[in-house]
């Protein structure tokens, strides 16, 4: 015997850990992996059928059912239409009027802003008739009728819901919906010097005084939405983010009630002393070129989200006529406070009359700027038309307050022209848009008995 080992019988020892005796007992599988006999040894599978360990092969899940082998079934579930988050829910729960108050929002401040635009409307109307005053004035009295009650239910809210108030006037959506409360005033402010203070003879001693409060309530006016233009829009850029791709009129909301300081002032000017007046027409005019200017550059988004996303979802289009709004508003605005200018106003002292001057700018402006609603109205008309709202919306008296306003604007268009035909629009304009507003309540008040609005996920007080 030489004393080595045949080749055959020689176990070289790996430098890794020893075999396993008992792979199935420690649960380790040795240097080679695979099956091993019975003394730990690995098995040769070379040449055989792949190995599949058993710890791969998963159990038949019994938790989750099978996928459907009917090929009707899959051919419908592959149709089946997106949900779609405006669609009311027709086996919805009742709730109790408590509860749905929670949902009672700032947007209902658009019934009363569009009914006290109305009641301003018919103030201004040629072509008188006997009565036509006090239909104006039945207008102005529902309207303070409406905006206390509307007052009496937001305060329910906010003492039924703690918190609800601060909730509301930080929502992303809600919160826009503050100006309309502010229009709402306007309108109020606006239907007090026709109906009220013109109601006085000259020497009236009531007179004097209501003239001196209508000055008074324009400056803190003026003061509140100014702030509330600078406060609310800092608040928005700093804590939410709108895509442009998703803009809405809406938008204007928060500046819109400063612009109206300029109406305000058109309408309470001339009767105003000219110590007062001056004063007052020169921050009305202020307040309308920073809510105009602003609604321009707003205006340049709203045009580039619907070239590239096209119009709104279908129940929100009435919405778009907010867009007639500040070229409107802004018109009637230029040509009310140039007429209530003193007729000797003399600005240098040079012993030209600037007044007459003044005057004929106004009208050159307002004539620009009416085109410009018009083509904004005609938008927002060919819109809805194509695709009418299936539901009410609040954002539906948007098709009331506007257009109300472009009306005032031809009316005093045609007034500074002395042009009968567009005095004859006026009117029909105005029986259009009378029309317009009980089409409107109407909905407004059978959306309420019917849970379209003032129930969960379907006002304002949601994102959308």
């Amino acid at each position: 015997m030489s004393g080595q080992t045949s080749r055959t019988n020689t176990w070289v020892q790996p430098s890794s850990m020893p075999y396993p005796l008992q792979p199935q007992q420690t649960g380790q599988s040795g240097f080679f992996p695979g099956p091993h006999d019975v003394n730990g040894f690995p098995i040769d599978t070379k040449g055989k059928q792949p190995y599949i360990e058993e710890r791969s092969v998963q159990p038949t899940p019994m938790d989750t059912p099978r996928d459907s082998l009917d090929m009707d079934k899959e051919k419908a579930e592959a149709n089946i239409v997106p949900h779609d988050p405006h669609k009311k829910d027709p086996n919805q729960p009742h709730l109790p009027f408590g509860e749905r108050l929670r949902h009672f929002t700032w947007a209902w401040y658009t019934l009363t802003m569009a009914t006290g635009g109305i009641s301003t409307l018919i103030a201004v109307q040629p072509h008188r008739f006997p009565g036509l005053i006090s239909i104006g004035a039945v207008f102005y009295v529902v309207n303070l009728i409406f905006f206390a009650i509307l007052n009496a239910c937001m305060v329910l809210r906010f003492t039924k819901f703690p918190g609800s108030f601060k909730e509301s006037i930080k929502h992303e959506r809600e919160a826009l919906f503050l100006g309309p409360f502010f229009l709402s005033i306007a309108t109020i402010i606006t239907g007090t010097q026709k109906y009220v203070v013109e109601s006085y003879d000259a020497d009236h001693p009531m007179r004097g005084w209501m003239i001196t409060s209508m000055a008074i309530v324009f400056w803190v006016y003026v003061f509140m939405t100014f702030c509330l233009a600078v406060f609310q829009y800092s608040y928005l850029f700093g804590t939410h983010t709108y895509p442009v791709m998703k803009f809405m009129p809406s938008w204007l909301l928060p500046i819109f009630p400063i612009m109206l300081a300029g109406t305000i002032a058109s309408v309470i000017a001339k009767d105003q002393p000219v110590s007062a007046r001056m004063p007052i027409l020169a921050g009305g005019l202020g307040c309308q070129g920073l809510g105009f200017t602003v609604s321009i550059l707003m205006y340049a988004h709203y045009i580039g989200r619907l070239m590239q996303a096209g119009y709104p979802n279908r129940e929100h289009r009435g919405a778009m006529f907010i867009g007639v709004g500040p070229p409107s508003f802004t018109c009637l605005a230029f040509i009310g406070m140039s007429n209530a200018l003193p007729d000797d106003f003399d600005l240098q002292g040079d012993g030209l009359i600037d007044a007459h001057v003044l005057r004929t700018m106004a009208l050159v402006s307002a004539l620009f700027l009416w085109v410009l609603a018009m083509w904004f109205f005609m938008i927002a008309l060919i819109a809805v038309l194509h695709s009418r709202p299936e539901y009410f919306h609040l954002g539906w008296w948007a098709m009331v307050f506007p257009n109300s306003g472009f009306i005032i604007a031809t009316i005093q268009i045609g007034n500074s022209l002395k042009d009968e035909v567009i005095l004859f629009v006026g009117n029909g304009l105005t029986i259009a848009v009378l029309l317009m507003w009980a089409f409107v309540l109407y909905h407004n008040i059978r959306a309420v008995i019917v849970a379209d609005i003032m129930y969960p996920g379907r006002d304002e007080d949601v994102e959308d």
